[in-house]
């Protein structure tokens, strides 16, 4: 920590800048800013020139400046969107995914909107400097993007409070956006909370996930149903490997809504088959972190049960995978190539990820430079694919985690920097700290495990 943290300065006394949160701020229970925090207050802002505007007010002025910009999109000419302001049309349009369902909700357009002026203000940042520019559209659409997540924050409040609202699929979906809000953001500003409260919304065995189906109908709401549900396993699984030992709890997708991998969906990440085996491999990582004693018998079958995992994973055929997928259109789609080169890079990850928790078992540090210049060969060759890249940030912080040589580390630092060009997520460049702080680290004391090191770095980070 370079500068004393601003809760230390609040409270007047001298900060120890020891680490982050620091340690006095950490003994005391304080949430230990690095800056003055945003709070919600009356108006838009504390002092300046938002102070004691109102959202209605601050709405009608920056729908004014809306209108003024040459590059506010015409493509929005439904009905159902002629009422909205120039401001909310704007940004609709910009982030167009679940929009015919967004008009019809308010609370789901709000988180809709705020992801769409995110990833605006984020478009004029660059990977080492996330400064947002005093003049300019920037700020305008910083000022935006708060004002609509807490519309969004507000909205789910008074939802999750009424009985009917919190049965809405809408809902769950405003909730699950803000996890995707939390990527642009930071990749650790209570993602967690979020995804947990999806969850229970749609755990079969709840009333709440059962009361579902009798308020929404119709296919539209079937898929969302079944795309949530997947995207919550996945995120789940994938994030899970990258956080505290059982800091989120385990969400069953073989008893909730089914959702059949098609090619048009594939891009959306990992195949199932590949997630599966990931979770158990977690499953195992905890069991050795946990307290819990085992006499020898069932060491040796945990060894031999990860053994045979790892052969699993070594099994599957990408090739396969790929050219087996349904399509939702009449003609056959085409670069199934691709979407076996991206598979690819999920088994060869998972097999690192899986000897990495064998050698916690047997207590050993196995070398897999081999493994690690195949996944650095396979991102390569996915660099010129904007869509599929955006999907592969979990094998390149896995790769991150393993180089040792700086050839590699360069490479890693190149992929990241193209993975923000591609996504615009600031979780990728929390991401570039940590693994650039490991490599520290690493080359002044031994390799370390670090599926269980990683998880204690004082925030839990979404690194997906």
């Amino acid at each position: 920590m370079e500068e004393p943290c601003y809760t230390c300065r609040r409270r007047r006394i001298r900060c120890d800048q020891s680490q982050s949160p620091c340690v006095k701020c950490a003994t005391s229970g304080y949430q230990c800013f690095a800056s003055r925090p945003l709070r919600w207050v009356e108006g838009l802002a504390i002092r300046g020139k938002l102070r004691g505007v109102s959202l209605a007010t601050n709405s009608a002025s920056s729908a004014k400046k809306a209108k003024s910009r040459k590059d506010i999109p015409s493509t929005i000419g439904d009905f159902a969107a002629s009422n909205l302001d120039a401001v909310s049309r704007y940004y609709l349009d910009y982030y167009t995914a679940l929009m015919s369902l967004a008009l019809l909700d308010h609370t789901l357009l709000k988180s809709v909107l705020a992801l769409a002026a995110r990833h605006r203000v984020n478009r004029h940042c660059s990977f080492h400097d996330l400064t947002i520019k005093a003049s300019s559209d920037q700020m305008i659409a910083n000022a935006d993007a708060l004002r609509f997540k807490y519309q969004a924050i507000q909205g789910i409040a008074q939802a999750l409070g009424d009985a009917t609202s919190r049965n809405k699929d809408t809902t769950v979906a405003s909730i699950f956006l803000l996890v995707f809000l939390d990527l642009l953001e930071s990749g650790s500003d209570r993602w967690n909370v979020h995804l947990e409260g999806a969850k229970r919304l749609m755990e079969p065995s709840t009333p709440d996930s059962q009361a579902v189906s009798r308020h929404d109908s119709g296919q539209t709401i079937e898929d969302l149903r079944n795309f949530l549900a997947s995207q919550i396993y996945s995120i789940e699984t994938l994030g899970g490997t990258f956080v505290r030992p059982k800091l989120l709890s385990q969400f069953n997708l073989l008893e909730g809504p089914q959702f059949q991998e098609t090619v048009e969906q594939s891009f959306l990440g990992c195949p199932e088959y590949l997630l599966d085996a990931i979770r158990y491999l977690s499953a195992r990582r905890d069991t050795i972190a946990s307290s819990e004693c085992h006499d020898d018998s069932t060491w040796s079958y945990f060894i031999q049960d990860t053994m045979s995992m790892i052969d699993f994973i070594q099994q599957f055929d990408c090739s396969v995978w790929a050219s087996s997928l349904p399509y939702l259109g009449t003609v056959p789609p085409r670069g199934t190539s691709s979407l076996c080169t991206l598979a690819q890079s999920y088994k060869i990850g998972a097999l690192i990820y899986g000897k990495r928790v064998l050698g916690a078992l047997t207590k050993e540090y196995l070398p897999l430079d081999d493994l690690i210049q195949e996944l650095l060969a396979t991102i390569e060759s996915l660099q010129n694919n904007e869509t599929l890249y955006k999907c592969i940030l979990w094998p390149i912080i896995i790769a991150g985690l393993e180089c040792q040589r700086q050839e590699q580390r360069e490479s890693v630092r190149t992929y990241m920097e193209s993975f923000w060009e591609h996504t615009k997520c600031v979780n990728v460049i929390n991401a570039s700290k940590i693994i650039e702080d490991r490599w520290q680290r690493c080359d002044s004391t031994e390799p370390s495990h670090w599926i269980f090191s990683i998880g204690n770095l004082g925030r839990d980070w979404l690194l997906i």
